[in-house]
C-alpha cells in the first residue's frame, strides 16, 4: 500500500496534468455557453502542452550545444548527457496553433452572437429562423 502512495506522490506533476485535462474536457462537454467551451478548450490544450514539456525534461542533463572544435580534438559525444530538444520545439508550434485556434474560435463566437443574439447552445438550437441585428430591412414600395 505504501508503494502505491509513494508512486502517486512522486508523479504529482502527471496528476496535475490529468486534472487540468479533465477540467478542460468537462468544460467542453458539459457547459452550454460557447465562451466557456472555448476556455475549456484552452485549458485542455495547455495541459497537453505542459505534459509534453515535462516529458522532455531530464535530470542532470544539459542543453545539446556542442563545443567541440579543433582545440578539443576528436571526442565522442555522449547523447545521454543531453536533453532532447524535439518535444520543446514541437510544443512551441503547438502554442502557436493553440493561440490561432483560440482566436478563430472567439471570432466565430462573436459572429454567432451577432447573428443569434446569444451564446447559449440551447437557445441557438431552438432558433429555427434566426433574426439579424443591425441589418436594415428591405422596404420595397
Amino acid at each position: 500500500m505504501t508503494e502505491w502512495i509513494a508512486f502517486i506522490v512522486t508523479k504529482y506533476n502527471y496528476w496535475a496534468y490529468i486534472s487540468l485535462m479533465m477540467i478542460g474536457l468537462f468544460a467542453m462537454i458539459a457547459k452550454k455557453n460557447l465562451i466557456k467551451k472555448i476556455i475549456g478548450m484552452g485549458i485542455f490544450q495547455t495541459a497537453i502542452i505542459l505534459f509534453f514539456i515535462s516529458i522532455g525534461a531530464k535530470k542532470g542533463a544539459t542543453l545539446p550545444i556542442l563545443y567541440h572544435g579543433h582545440a578539443h580534438g576528436d571526442a565522442a559525444v555522449r547523447a545521454a548527457a543531453y536533453i532532447n530538444p524535439l518535444p520543446h520545439v514541437l510544443m512551441l508550434t503547438a502554442i502557436v496553433v493553440s493561440v490561432a485556434t483560440l482566436g478563430v474560435a472567439l471570432s466565430l463566437a462573436v459572429k454567432i452572437f451577432q447573428r443569434y443574439d446569444t451564446l447559449e447552445e440551447d437557445q441557438i438550437n431552438l432558433t429555427k429562423y434566426p433574426f439579424r441585428r443591425n441589418v436594415p430591412e428591405n422596404k420595397e414600395e
